[in-house]
């Protein structure tokens, strides 16, 4: 899965058995990618 630091906004790729951790500066929140495209939610 990718993710992304809230604090250094770089790229961080987790594997299964690590922790939810920044690599790079130590954070532990990180921000799930969303996808690009937009989906239309039908209205009933």
């Amino acid at each position: 899965m990718s993710y992304k630091c809230s604090r250094c906004k770089r790229d961080v790729e987790l594997d299964e058995y690590g922790g939810v951790r920044c690599p790079y500066c130590g954070h532990r929140i990180l921000l799930k990618e969303r996808a690009p495209d937009i989906k239309e939610v039908p209205v009933e």
